[in-house]
């Protein structure tokens, strides 16, 4: 079952670096989750400690539980939802937010733990699990674009060419140019090396200046997020609704998720790591942070050689590190991590070939994700209209034996999705 307590020598340093590897695309987290949840009232100084333990503790149990090379932390998108949507949208205090996290991952688990997830996981057709899969890659790389300071927001255009002057974006460029290099020479490590190599020339030519900091000594006040959890409003409108859809979110993001990053995993497996999602999130509401994903950024490790748990636990140690150098995280620049993550999104890009283009009724689904996972900048959303496209592509193209009723089924959530999403 644990693939990597049989691990030779070579095999288990492979497993480290690709596990620290994977910690460093996803180490922007920590920060960013912070500022974001702190734009729902929670404090910032605490907030980070949620952050650092949740992805410590899912990323180890993904590893002894499941044996995945999946790391574990607070989602992006999903944070968002938290804030802008329970807080400031729906009313909710970050506490009442905090309690619907929490019963959405009960509802999690319930399908988690019953027929239910089988039933979705066998269903979906291949062609929306290649959408899912292309359109994170395609996510990843606009992420790693926006990180490395290689595109921003045009003024009348959507997205435009950072200027060329700019030190951070011929850092990105120098970075980039390092890691493709590494990387199709073959050498091993070669997204760690770029990191480390570029973090060096940023300090050292002061191309660095650290904006927040955060120390150890905040911790003696965890308490003031830690079970903070409030359901004073739990049969109100607005609570109910923000459990549904925060549901229907974390369900099939986290399906999508581990389907596109484990696509050649058994169906043992998948449901282990499926599960151990499903009890992370449920914890997160406890340890007053936002409610936690697989991490897209894993397919980092993955192309790294990680294989096993052992990548995922090295991950949730490297959390732990971060927790002991707070001050020091911030002297890695964006312009470092930024190449992996756009290699990695390439890399899962591929999978596109595996679409059949001589049948519009079941390419247009999946390229629907393609394009809007990536330009909604939300995954969640880019699914909801995929699958709802199909059974009406299949349909109206006269082919209703390829639907079955749970395909049925799952569409109509969604479609409940993005209506709930309207309302609210």
């Amino acid at each position: 079952m644990f693939h990597w307590k049989k691990l030779k020598k070579d095999d288990i340093k492979r497993e480290i670096l690709a596990g620290t590897t994977s910690f460093f695309a996803i180490s922007y987290i920590i920060m960013v989750n912070t500022v974001i949840l702190a734009e729902a009232g929670m404090p910032k100084e605490l907030t980070i400690f949620g952050t650092i333990f949740i992805s410590i503790i899912g990323s180890i149990l993904m590893g002894l539980i499941a044996d995945a090379p999946i790391v574990l932390t607070t989602g992006m998108g999903v944070n968002s939802f938290f804030t802008y949507t329970l807080v400031l949208s729906l009313g909710l205090t970050w506490q009442q937010a905090l309690a619907v996290s929490f019963c959405a991952g009960v509802v999690y688990l319930l399908v988690a733990f019953t027929k239910l997830s089988k039933l979705f996981a066998e269903v979906v057709p291949e062609t929306l699990k290649t959408g899912i899969t292309v359109g994170i890659g395609f996510f990843l790389v606009l992420i790693g674009l926006e990180k490395g300071h290689l595109i921003l927001r045009g003024e009348h255009t959507f997205l435009q060419l950072a200027s060329l002057n700019n030190s951070l974006t011929l850092l990105t460029l120098f970075s980039l140019i390092l890691t493709v290099v590494l990387f199709i020479k073959g050498i091993q490590g070669s997204f760690f090396i770029g990191i480390v190599v570029v973090t060096l020339i940023a300090n050292v030519f002061g191309m660095v200046t650290p904006t927040e900091h955060f120390s150890l000594s905040g911790l003696g006040n965890y308490s003031q997020v830690f079970l903070q959890l409030d359901f004073s409003t739990f049969f109100s409108k607005s609570f109910l609704l923000g459990v549904f859809a925060l549901s229907m979110i974390l369900i099939f993001e986290s399906m999508g998720l581990l389907k596109g990053l484990m696509p050649e995993a058994d169906e043992k497996k998948y449901l282990r790591a499926y599960r151990v999602t499903g009890f992370i999130t449920l914890l997160s509401g406890i340890f007053g942070t936002s409610p936690t994903v697989a991490a897209a950024e894993s397919a980092t490790g993955i192309e790294e050689g990680g294989k096993t748990g052992l990548t995922s636990i090295t991950s949730g140690i490297c959390f732990f590190l971060a927790l002991l150098a707070l001050p020091f995280l911030s002297y890695i620049p964006d312009s470092a991590l930024a190449p992996a993550i756009i290699i990695t999104g390439f890399l899962m890009i591929q999978q596109i070939k595996t679409l059949h283009f001589d049948d519009f009724s079941d390419y247009f689904p999946a390229m629907l994700m393609i394009v809007l996972i990536p330009f909604t900048m939300n995954i969640s959303d880019g699914m909801a209209f995929g699958f709802v496209a199909y059974p009406l592509t299949k349909l109206v193209a006269g082919k209703k034996s390829e639907l079955s009723l749970p395909m049925w089924l799952i569409s109509g959530l969604f479609l409940i999705y993005l209506i709930v999403n309207v309302l609210i």
